[in-house]
């Protein structure tokens, strides 16, 4: 492969790898739902288990069997993200073998597998798995999202006053949460309705469904939106930053939705977000 550009051929071959390695991390998932026996605190990063570290192995396993010289940040091994923040000149799997750990550790159902590939600044493939609802969302560059093989696409809601949102909190961190808490005090009062389901990765799946017509939230990692970005502009939606510029996955900020409600959400956004806000 060319690793500075992926043709529709090398796509389709990346996309049925994304897919499998999924499948491998939701048997995984599957495996110890319910039967958990270690539980851990993460430093401001929520839950742990050993469900979340399994997963990600055997992804990465079969991920680095298949393509030996790509890069991998997974959320459980990569310890410093400041590591890899730079343009790589290799492709690159980014995952999140299981978004949505505190639902899963409680069992609500609402928790995925999500497997992004980027390759330089583009996103190329995006997969999610949502095992509990049997639910496969995938995308490639330029082909169109869809679910379980049928192609989906973001809603038409264009008034911030129609709006059905989700949104997504970190507590760990109060500056964050005083941020957001302010933020959503204003929203709630502006939008059709809000729910905050716990997993932003099944979120930014369900803008790309056109359930949800917009989606916010501060301190997301690479690893919780890098597939669902490529669901949402692949379903036709706008994926931007609070601040209004394309959303780049080391972003700290993420608005997602039609590009109208995108924009009305940022408006409301801007009175309320800190300085260390990109």
């Amino acid at each position: 492969m060319n690793f500075q550009s992926v043709g529709p051929v090398e796509r389709k071959e990346l996309l049925r790898c994304a897919l499998k390695a999924a499948r491998l991390g939701r048997e995984v998932l599957i495996h110890y739902f319910g039967r958990l026996e270690h539980i851990e605190e993460k430093f401001q990063a929520g839950l742990v288990s050993e469900a979340d570290k399994e997963s990600e192995r055997v992804i990465r396993d079969y991920l680095s069997k298949q393509y030996p010289d790509f890069e991998f940040v997974g959320e459980e091994s990569t310890l410093d993200l400041r590591a890899v923040q730079s343009k790589s000149a290799r492709p690159r799997w980014i995952l999140d073998p299981l978004d949505g750990t505190t639902n899963y550790i409680h069992r609500f159902p609402a928790f995925a597998v999500s497997l992004g590939l980027q390759v330089g600044d583009d996103l190329e493939v995006g997969v999610v798995d949502v095992p509990m609802m049997g639910e496969v969302y995938s995308a490639v560059r330029g082909g169109g999202a869809f679910v379980n093989g049928r192609k989906i696409s973001v809603s038409g809601t264009s008034e911030l006053k129609d709006a059905f949102l989700a949104t997504g909190f970190i507590s760990e961190i109060e500056e964050n949460l005083e941020e957001q808490l302010r933020v959503f005090s204003n929203m709630v009062r502006k939008a059709r309705a809000i729910r905050r389901a716990g997993a932003a990765a099944y979120d930014l799946c369900l803008v790309a469904r056109g359930v949800f017509d917009g989606y916010w939230e501060k301190g997301i990692k690479p690893w919780d939106a890098a597939a669902g970005v490529l669901l949402v502009r692949e379903a036709g939606g706008c994926v931007q930053t609070y601040r209004g510029k394309e959303y780049g996955v080391f972003d700290n900020s993420i608005v997602a939705g039609t590009k109208p409600v995108v924009k009305q959400v940022q408006a409301e956004l801007a009175p309320y977000i800190l300085a260390s806000t990109n």
